[in-house]
């Protein structure tokens, strides 16, 4: 009810750049339809003056996507094909690049899609268009290449060279969440580039789900799993009003395994966490080996309840290790996003909680098609304080609240 109301009070009579077109790219087909839906109906329920002029011709729909067909041949080798015409729309590409359950038949054999694969596949969408959009702007949750964002030796700067690739192409704007380096915006310096954090959607989830929390100083306490995590911690705890923790990683630079240099020990710097429960709060859990083991750390220490928040829930060593941390008590809860793909089996942990962005996305597609600021939704300061209040006026639940 709280975002609805926020959503009619939003000044959003300027005129649209194009009529909006959706393209969610193979793998993103379930959150695009989601999008498209929160944007349909906000549509029809809109009144505006201008509504029946030639500027807003095609601006009430029954649905905004466009389907893009991305087939294969034989040997691999693919298309992109546009179903409907697309000149002088405003297109919003939505793409998911570490959703691995999409495949297709490579030599008659199977093949899952990598991150390459989706890449591909969106710039094959692009080259589709062929030029005709009015704007194009990139919706990548999962920032492509976004780990190898600087170069420590001789080796590629891939993320910064797929920025660029994107710019060449036509890209006006690319929206991103939670950049493991926002500064590798710096590779287009003159384009639109937004990365945003779901912080308002982490504490909602939790205050959602979990009952009896106290949001003090004395008994909360936001941890950050490495120093590139400060800035996101520090956020959450100062809109919070908490302390901040940190571990810091002691690696052996003398070895290399699986691509990078072993970790030998997480230090902690920060106040005493003993009878406190923690907010663990990260990018993204890839096979979760560092959270884990920063959980573990903190409940030697004494922390009481351990949450972790991570934008993406990755997994990539499945989800036993999980399983085993939570029967041994060492964590509560997991909250991450539906940025990316998520398993069906994960849905069903009693550990996992979802944290939907779809309504979010909309907002943001829906506020940049009439050309206004989207500057209120990248700082969420307001509506965690109004929730927060409410968890606490409403005897530390929020039960019944949507």
């Amino acid at each position: 009810m709280e975002q609805t109301k926020r959503h009619d009070k939003r000044n959003l009579n300027t005129i649209p750049v194009g009529s909006l077109g959706l393209i969610p790219l193979e793998g993103t087909e379930e959150i695009g339809a989601e999008i498209d839906s929160h944007l349909v109906r906000w549509r029809e329920e809109r009144e505006g003056e201008h509504k029946n002029s030639l500027a807003f011709a095609g601006y009430q729909r029954p649905s905004y996507i466009i389907n893009c067909d991305l087939p294969r041949f034989g040997t691999g080798e693919g298309k992109g094909v546009l179903e409907s015409s697309v000149r002088g729309m405003d297109l919003y590409i939505l793409v998911d690049v570490v959703n691995y359950s999409k495949t297709y038949k490579l030599f008659g054999e199977e093949n899952h899609m990598s991150p390459d694969d989706h890449y591909q596949n969106l710039k094959r969408a692009i080259a589709a268009v062929g030029g005709k959009a009015r704007r194009i702007t990139v919706i990548m949750p999962y920032l492509y290449e976004g780990r190898q964002h600087r170069r420590t030796q001789r080796e590629s700067l891939d993320c910064a060279i797929m920025l660029q690739e994107l710019d060449r192409m036509g890209v006006d704007n690319i929206v991103t969440f939670d950049a493991h380096d926002p500064r590798v915006q710096n590779a287009i310096p003159l384009s639109g580039f937004d990365t945003v954090r779901p912080s308002y959607q982490f504490i909602k989830g939790l205050l959602l789900n979990v009952e009896g929390l106290n949001i003090d100083n004395d008994h909360m306490m936001v941890i950050s799993p490495d120093e590139g995590g400060m800035q996101r911690a520090i956020y959450i705890a100062n809109v919070l009003g908490l302390d901040v923790g940190m571990f810091y990683k002691r690696r052996d630079y003398t070895r290399v395994v699986n691509g990078k240099n072993p970790i030998v020990a997480h230090e902690f710097l920060g106040s005493d966490v003993a009878g406190k429960d923690m907010i663990i709060i990260d990018d993204m859990i890839s096979s979760g080996e560092s959270c884990l083991e920063v959980a573990k750390a903190l409940k030697e220490r004494k922390a009481n309840r351990i949450f972790i928040f991570a934008t993406f829930g990755l997994f990539t060593q499945g989800l036993s290790v999980f399983d085993q941390a939570f029967s041994d008590g060492i964590i509560d809860r997991v909250l991450t996003t539906n940025l990316i793909y998520q398993k069906p089996e994960l849905l069903e942990r009693s550990w996992y909680i979802s944290c939907s962005m779809s309504k979010y996305i909309a907002y943001i597609i829906d506020t940049l098609n009439h050309d206004s600021s989207i500057s209120d939704l990248l700082d969420p300061v307001n509506r965690i304080t109004n929730i927060v209040d409410r968890y606490n006026k409403g005897g530390k639940s929020l039960k019944g609240y949507e």
